[in-house]
């Protein structure tokens, strides 16, 4: 077993899930990051810098032993076996478990605390929060605000978590299964497709994590033909990287996808395809 050090601030971090690379690199401290997970993509310097010793669900704990790490960032139950194993094995870890965009600033401050930079994450957190109030009165100003039914997953039909959820509200559009937006649990957030129908969604958005989402899948549904959505052609992807990983990024770029589509619907009538995922189109 590995003798337990624990130095102020941690000066060997490993990250298992994506936001925490993101949020460190932002706040300045990259250099403490010893290994990452394979699904960190921002920024994309990370993947090309640091080794890669996990995936979400399944970690190389002999990878992550090797790199002596002072400090583990992981994120909710589901790497629970994980933290478990390297706490046996005597290594600190930090699990977040943000569900909404409050938890998302939070994480960020946090962060900021466990790396010796309190003030520098929470002028982080103060600019994103500022960003958001000014994205949430531009939606509420739009003349029309869109149905929006969001799929995080196919098969079953899981409609968006909850910070996804009030990032549509904040860019003016009415998520059709708010009210289970704040369930924590994938399992209590599954629809049915007769469920999704009766919704009448204006736009339907699909980020089916790790894998590409499929439009002619979605259109070949059952009792999906008289769907607004599906007669207008507004059915849009937005990159899981992009929306899904409950960090910055998804209160910047993610937002501004969503942006996008819902201001486009309000404007024309419709959602024109649009590359979403690579807008560079800041949210004001």
């Amino acid at each position: 077993m590995p003798s337990i050090r624990s130095p102020y601030p941690p000066r060997r971090i490993v990250c298992l899930t994506a936001e925490t690379v993101e949020t460190l690199y932002r706040l300045g401290q990259q250099d403490r990051i010893v290994g990452i997970t394979g699904y960190a993509v921002h920024p994309p310097e990370a993947r090309r810098d640091k080794p890669r010793v996990s995936a979400f669900t399944a970690a190389d704990i002999g990878k992550i032993l090797a790199l002596k790490p002072d400090l583990v960032l992981a994120f909710c139950d589901l790497q629970s076996e994980i933290v478990a194993e390297l706490m046996r094995k005597g290594i600190a870890v930090h699990a977040f478990n943000q569900r909404d965009i409050a938890g998302i600033l939070a994480m960020i401050r946090t962060l900021g605390a466990l790396t010796g930079v309190p003030a520098r994450a929470a002028r982080l957190a103060a600019t994103i929060a500022k960003r958001l109030d000014k994205a949430r009165k531009r939606g509420r100003a739009l003349a029309y605000h869109p149905k929006v039914y969001f799929e995080e997953w196919n098969e079953p039909l899981i409609a968006g978590i909850g910070w996804v959820s009030e990032l549509i509200g904040i860019a003016g559009g009415t998520d059709i299964f708010a009210t289970r937006a704040g369930n924590a649990a994938a399992r209590d957030r599954t629809v049915t497709a007769v469920e999704i129908a009766a919704g009448a969604p204006d736009i339907i958005i699909g980020s089916w994590c790790g894998k590409k989402f499929r439009p002619e899948q979605v259109k070949a549904r059952a009792t999906f033909a008289a769907i607004p959505a599906v007669m207008r052609g507004a059915i849009h992807e937005i990159p899981s990287s992009l929306i899904l990983a409950p960090g910055p990024i998804a209160l910047s770029e993610g937002l501004a996808a969503l942006q996008l589509l819902i201001e486009r619907w309000a404007i024309f009538g419709e959602s024109r395809p649009a590359r979403t995922g690579v807008t560079k189109r800041r949210t004001s």
